[in-house]
């Protein structure tokens, strides 16, 4: 049975349920935010020296997140179906972002303008709650990465990730993991094997 396309009022459902409860009438006004984007696999969603405008909720598909330092790619973050990405400084101090976003499987995503956004937040407590939430969950994300890679062995770093975020060791590219978990691909290798042996 083929699987009938999310539409926009679903996507609002699903982002009351997940991080506010919301009258219908809310709901309403958060479905006229939402903004629908597909990409294809390898296409950029933002490039670096551009501002983020928007909080980008992942429908369906693999979205990463780098940086170049020193002419080196460093995986930042890697979001799946259903989760939110953004690059938060250049949202908020509206500036070029130094952070790019690449969609690695063909990816649907429903924006948020913040603009937008914080307008309808000032007359809807639930939708200024939903919003709060998503900023809250962004920064415990950085803060979990950050201590993941700062305080865990490589072996702890990947079983966490294993438990945190299944579905990207599953679909993303091995190089892309080794690289967001600070190890070379070859030391992830070795780390999934013993693993698998535990």
């Amino acid at each position: 049975m083929k699987e009938l396309p999310r539409t926009t009022r679903d996507v609002a459902r699903e982002l009351a349920r997940k991080y506010s409860t919301m009258t219908h009438d809310e709901l309403d006004v958060l479905e006229s935010v939402l903004v629908p984007m597909k990409f294809a696999k390898g296409e950029m969603i933002l490039k670096e020296g551009e501002v983020c405008r928007h909080i980008y909720h992942i429908d369906k598909g693999l979205v990463r997140q780098f940086y170049y330092k020193a002419d080196k790619e460093l995986t930042e973050h890697i979001g799946t179906d259903n989760s939110i990405v953004m690059c938060i400084e250049s949202l908020f101090r509206e500036e070029p972002t130094k952070l790019q976003m690449e969609a690695l499987e063909p990816t649907v995503i429903y924006a948020l303008p913040k603009h937008r956004l914080e307008e309808v937040a000032l007359h809807n407590v639930n939708i200024q709650i939903l919003y709060r939430k998503i900023l809250e969950e962004s920064l415990i994300l950085s803060q979990v990465h950050a201590d993941l890679v700062r305080f865990e062995s490589a072996q702890d770093r990947y079983r966490k990730i294993c438990k945190l975020m299944p579905q990207v060791v599953l679909r993303a590219p091995l190089v892309y993991i080794a690289n967001y978990l600070q190890m070379t691909p070859e030391t992830l290798s070795r780390v999934r094997s013993a693993t698998l042996l535990d």
